[in-house]
């Protein structure tokens, strides 16, 4: 997402702009040209650990080794690929950006002499922590080896100029990556506001709560989220809608048994932009329940849609959200049953939360703003 939408308003600003990608590929505006590296594909989902083809060269058979030991190669692969195109075509671009690939090759280009920004949304360390506590047996030791790869990412970032998308990010850089603060910049996320907007012609429906989470990953919160919904349940009607789809075989389908709500919760599967709008117009609040964001765009668009948030205080939240929303501790589902329930019996203050959102988006987190901010650092890492 972040891929499609800064690279859109970079164009917009002028400049030309091309993304590198290995499989699956972006979703990208026209104007936007895409080179595609293509991999292995070992975590297709519809045939996940095989290979989507033969392998040809030596990144291939590391690509394959890598996952038959237990290890995440994507990284380290694509970067490899990335700096073998970009050292034939070097001489057609001033800058890389690199987004949070940070492996051995993206230092391989730099040495080609090409200028490198590398984006850190906030550390992969995060994630591992929070998976391991949530682990036990063998998961925890398959855990730590699919994660080795964090321990490249975090020697890259400590010998390139990172820009990060808030200070709690920053912070968290800082502590589990060992980077310098002052090789961080900051510049955070937005949203695209024409699209992302009120549609006071849609009714709200009673009692609906929308979250754009994924089911599957236990950083999103969604468990205790479908816990607090329980909660409320007892309190007074209501339903909620999650962007989303879980596994068949994950922890969410039996919680749903295990809560008795599969009569009042919908999952929409993937949706587009302008479908994921009219969800939010028709909700009457939208909850960001994560244990930890280094930002969250889910949020943004929430507000920016004139939607009343109740959020977490994981990570960026307090630092995105700021006064146009109810904030309550990561992990908590009474807190969180007890301030949806507030939020949905008082209209007024529902209305004027989506209100101050909206301004605050407006404000602070437009895509136009980010690539602005973007073009100085890349301006800065080039010397001009």
């Amino acid at each position: 997402m972040y891929t499609r939408h800064i690279s859109r308003a970079l164009s917009r600003l002028g400049h030309h702009v091309e993304v590198f990608s290995g499989p699956p590929y972006p979703e990208l505006d026209p104007c936007v040209g895409l080179t595609r590296l293509p991999s292995l594909d070992l975590y297709r989902p519809e045939a996940p650990f095989r290979p989507a083809r033969g392998p040809r060269s030596a990144v291939d058979l590391l690509e394959l080794g890598t996952m038959c030991a237990g290890g995440f190669p994507e990284p380290l692969t694509f970067s490899l690929r990335a700096w073998a195109a970009l050292r034939r075509r070097r001489a057609e671009f001033d800058v890389v950006h690199d987004n949070q690939c940070l492996a051995y090759g993206i230092l391989g280009i730099r040495r080609e002499g090409l200028p490198v920004l590398a984006s850190i949304h906030h550390p992969v360390h995060i994630d591992r922590k929070l998976e391991l506590a949530h682990a036990t047996g063998g998961k925890r030791w398959s855990l730590r080896r699919w994660y080795a790869f964090t321990r490249m990412q975090a020697r890259v970032a400590r010998r390139l100029p990172i820009v990060t998308v808030s200070t709690a990010s920053r912070d968290d850089i800082v502590r589990e990556m060992r980077v310098r603060r002052e090789q961080i910049s900051l510049v955070p996320l937005g949203v695209d506001a024409d699209v992302f907007r009120p549609q006071p012609e849609r009714p709200r429906v009673p009692g609906r709560i929308l979250v754009t989470t994924s089911a599957d990953v236990p950083l999103k919160g969604l468990a205790p989220l479908l816990r607090a919904f329980a909660i409320l349940r007892t309190r007074r009607p209501a339903e909620l809608v999650i962007v989303g789809q879980p596994r068949r075989d994950g922890p969410i389908p039996g919680l749903l048994d295990e809560l008795a709500l599969n009569g009042s919760v919908r999952f929409t599967g993937k949706v587009h932009d302008a479908e994921l709008v009219a969800l939010y117009a028709e909700a009457e609040a939208a909850v960001v329940p994560s244990l930890y964001e280094g930002f969250s765009l889910p949020a943004v668009e929430a507000m920016a849609c004139g939607v009343p948030l109740v959020a977490t205080t994981g990570g960026a939240l307090p630092e995105v959200v700021g006064d146009c929303g109810a904030l309550v501790p990561p992990g908590d589902s009474q807190a969180l049953a007890d301030q949806l329930t507030a939020l949905l019996a008082d209209a007024g203050r529902r209305r004027a939360l989506g209100e101050r959102g909206r301004e605050r988006v407006l404000g602070r987190f437009t895509w136009e703003a980010t690539a602005r901010a973007t073009v100085e650092l890349y301006r800065e890492v080039m010397g001009c």
